[in-house]
């Protein structure tokens, strides 16, 4: 599988300080490349830096959580302030490979995410602060402890957070959203579901406050301490085209209609990410094992569903997402198959009984062309 042909091109392609030996695993030979690199994550950064400052579109990391735990193929036992400062020091580096509308995704649980937080504002600053979501990453009940811990958390953050919010992809509408689209009154645009017509009235204007007399007469005023949306004259005008909804009998409080054939491509990101959306633990792990019924299980992986995820809100096909905690591979395997290219950083052997095996049907499969770097140990 290891094609050891280069170009003399693609031999000086990177002067960032990454070994002369280089394999190919791909099987373009035209194309931009994605590499799998194997040393220590803060080594490996050092040697891309130069290469890839700002061209990053997504980073999404799975690091160590300190938990104390001893684990097959890692060891995650380190003083909290060492940890903290592996860490940080660590995302510091990521973060100079972002690009100006770029991303950094890290999962964490609750027994650090409060730290690491405080961490990372200092880093990015607490204006580029984006989000924390939480994930659902167990359905089932874990009875021996005070609280069944059933949530993880991603610290979302950008480079720039007002460009991020330009420039980032929403979700598309599933089965469950579209339902809530209907059609009671067949109004020839389509199904549309209602919307309320008023707001807080904190920065209102004189021209808010108004009533609003329905066709069969019913006189409607904004609920104490809130306003309409619109002026009087723009709220006629909605009567006249039919967007405003008084109910079946025509006496309800008036309502804005929003049709799905005029609204934008999807649905705005929210922060809770249930199981049945985006798997969970246990569900990456059973597809783990479905790839390497020979190998030792990894204890935590993330599904493909959740990283998949991330990376098509947080960038394009053709962007590249990095990943230097790449554990069994799944950033790698996600990218590939959303038609982004990939950096995936893994200091473990598991990089090629893992990563490596698990990418060969996808690299096939798209034809992509991807290097393999190895770095020397010290």
């Amino acid at each position: 599988m290891f094609d050891q042909k280069e170009s003399a091109d693609e031999a000086n392609a990177f002067s960032g300080g990454l070994p002369s030996e280089r394999k190919s695993l791909g099987l373009g030979t035209t194309g931009p490349v994605s590499m799998l690199i194997h040393g220590h994550n803060d080594q490996a950064l050092d040697a891309i830096e130069s290469q890839f400052k700002e061209k990053v579109r997504c980073i999404y990391i799975d690091p160590p959580y300190n938990n104390m735990e001893t684990y097959e193929h890692y060891d995650d036992r380190d003083p909290h302030d060492v940890w903290l400062e592996k860490l940080s020091g660590h995302v510091a580096r990521l973060s100079h490979l972002l690009t100006q509308d770029g991303s950094l995704w890290v999962s964490i649980d609750d027994r650090q995410v409060h730290y690491l937080k405080v961490a990372l504002d200092k880093i990015f600053g607490r204006e580029n602060f984006v989000s924390t979501v939480i994930w659902e990453h167990r359905k089932t009940r874990e009875n021996r402890k005070v609280f069944s811990n059933n949530h993880e958390y991603i610290l979302v953050y950008a480079r720039d957070a007002a460009t991020f919010k330009k420039r980032r992809n929403q979700l598309p509408y599933n089965d469950a959203a579209r339902s809530r689209f209907k059609n009671p009154d067949n109004d020839l645009r389509g199904p549309w579901q209602s919307i309320s017509l008023n707001v807080q009235a904190g920065h209102a204007t004189k021209s808010q406050f108004h009533e609003i007399v329905a066709p069969n007469g019913q006189r409607h005023n904004p609920p104490a301490g809130r306003c309409w949306v619109y002026t009087a004259q723009r709220v006629q005008e909605l009567v006249e085209d039919n967007r405003i909804w008084f109910g079946k009998a025509g006496s309800g409080v008036p309502r804005l209609k929003r049709f799905l054939s005029e609204m934008s491509s999807g649905l705005t990101p929210h922060t809770l990410w249930k199981a049945d959306e985006v798997g969970t633990t246990d569900s990456a792990k059973k597809k783990i094992l479905k790839l390497f019924p020979n190998e030792a299980v990894f204890e935590t992986p993330k599904p493909e569903e959740l990283i998949s995820r991330i990376i098509n809100i947080a960038a394009e096909p053709g962007d590249i997402v990095l990943d230097s905690f790449l554990g069994s591979g799944t950033t790698a395997s996600v990218a590939l198959q959303n038609g982004m290219r990939f950096i995936g950083i893994e200091s473990g052997k598991h990089i090629v009984s893992h990563c490596h095996q698990r990418l060969k049907p996808l690299i096939e499969k798209y034809e992509a062309r991807v290097k393999f770097f190895e770095l020397p140990t010290n």
